[in-house]
């Protein structure tokens, strides 16, 4: 019997990780010892606390029930609380905070309820690639923003013609930023504010990396801004700052009509969050915060490392100010696929090429700094080795 997959199926680009791990995988069964700088999947366990408050809530009957609507109204109010602590903003804990299974899964559903065929969405690009595969399930067009360094990793909204801003229903920006590690001021926010508010098109904000910062350099919030909320929303999640990745859990905040169309679309399609992950997540965000600064003093000394390993060897690189990313320009005569290939046959070394993330990360590979420092040492070793 044949089965014909969807065209949607069909104009997917490969996920670019699911390739990284099977490349991981085919070296592992040569017997190559794999340092793997490849996916940005946070090593270190859960702080206790959180595991702690997990394991109560999992004895908890009334959380075995669906977990149905925009969250447990507790979980809500400690996002309500943390941004107001975090950032000064003030969020309607009832109606401007929807829970998530992960910040991925709002971002992948959000263009459900507003594109339509033939819309077009505004991408940026070298981009976390759901921004256009959410677009390409909704039957719209990405239309790709360049990121790029002579820019600071800003997308040149000038530069987007009149008639696409014409048909553009919602603009993704993602700051900070990954793959590239750049950072957005309240300048650049104001512009994306005035640019939503001038064309009708709806501002989405992925924060998912706010709290992976060094040198005390504290990111902004989009929500920060005046009128942020007349335009769009801020995704976050927890997968990062409290290194809980596998739990999936996140939220959306901000416009609450734009709020109430994502509900509409999970209404839908599935059942909320287990009450129990979104209990040991109000524990999270209301109890000690030291284990976050603990989180981020041990990237920086991972970024540290690596950054001055690779320069030592030759290699181009900008400390990040955010993120768990370092975005390193590769050799001379390079491209990013032949360095990412080279690092892998000869060093054991796996990374991220810049152009599988889009056509403008070519040149670059991005590196994650979720490997301990043994192994950091060992890959700087390695790169020593390698002739150019």
């Amino acid at each position: 019997m044949k089965f014909d997959y969807s065209d949607r199926l069909s104009q997917l680009p490969p996920y670019v990780f699911i390739e990284i791990d099977r490349k991981k995988k085919e070296a592992v069964k040569q017997g190559i010892d794999i340092i793997d700088f490849g996916v940005g999947d946070p090593d270190l366990p859960t702080p206790q606390h959180i595991r702690d408050a997990m394991k109560r809530a999992i004895e908890e009957p009334k959380y075995h029930r669906y977990p149905f609507g925009p969250g447990l109204l507790e979980f809500r109010k400690a996002i309500g609380r943390w941004y107001k602590v975090r950032f000064g903003v003030e969020l309607d804990s009832e109606n401007e905070i929807h829970a998530l299974i992960g910040s991925k899964e709002g971002i992948g559903h959000i263009h459900l309820a507003f594109v339509n065929p033939g819309d077009v969405v505004l991408c940026p690009e070298p981009a976390y690639p759901v921004y256009n595969i959410g677009t390409i399930y909704a039957g719209g067009t990405s239309y790709f923003m360049p990121l790029l360094e002579e820019n600071d990793f800003l997308p040149d909204l000038d530069s987007i013609p009149e008639k696409i801003r014409a048909k553009a229903k919602m603009i993704f920006i993602n700051y900070p930023n990954n793959p590239t590690a750049g950072c957005a001021n309240k300048d650049f926010f104001r512009r994306v504010v005035d640019f939503g508010r001038k064309h009708n098109i709806i501002v989405i904000n992925d924060a998912a990396y706010s709290e992976i910062y060094y040198d005390g350099k504290k990111p902004i919030s989009f929500l920060e801004l005046p009128g942020a909320k007349e335009v769009g929303i801020e995704f976050h999640s927890l997968s990062k700052t409290y290194n809980m990745t596998g739990w999936r859990i996140g939220w959306a905040c901000g416009n609450r009509d734009i709020l109430k169309g994502l509900s509409m679309v999970k209404e839908n399609i599935d059942s909320g969050v287990f009450g129990a992950i979104q209990a040991a997540s109000i524990e999270a965000l209301n109890g000690p915060q030291d284990c976050v600064e603990e989180i981020r003093s041990i990237y920086q000394r991972r970024r540290d490392m690596l950054s001055e390993g690779l320069g030592k060897t030759g290699w181009k690189v900008k400390r990040p100010e955010a993120t768990f990313y370092i975005w390193a320009r590769v050799p001379e005569g390079y491209s990013s696929l032949q360095t990412v290939e080279k690092l892998l046959e000869k060093a054991g070394i796996l990374s991220t090429p810049g152009n599988a993330l889009g056509p403008s990360g070519e040149g670059y590979v991005r590196f994650s700094l979720t490997v301990d420092e043994n192994r950091i040492k060992e890959a700087v070793d390695r790169l020593r080795k390698i002739k150019w």
